[in-house]
């Protein structure tokens, strides 16, 4: 019985461990999704109405008497 048992976790172990590359393939995309989060927030920021809403909030942030 205890044999059995010790063959049954060898092969669970066994199939657990042939992921070997997947840790690699997801710190890809994760590195890609966030390279283009990065320019999608960088386009947004530097667009015209944006510009124009942070120039004003320190402009008020700056001008403000205490």
């Amino acid at each position: 019985m205890a044999q059995r048992i010790r063959g049954w976790m060898r092969g669970m172990a066994r199939r657990t461990r042939s992921d070997r590359g997947m840790t690699t393939s997801e710190y890809a995309v994760g590195t890609i999704a966030a390279c283009a989060f990065a320019a999608v927030l960088y386009k947004v920021v530097t667009s015209a109405p944006v510009m124009t809403a942070l120039q004003s909030l320190l402009r008020e942030a700056l001008d403000a008497k205490f």
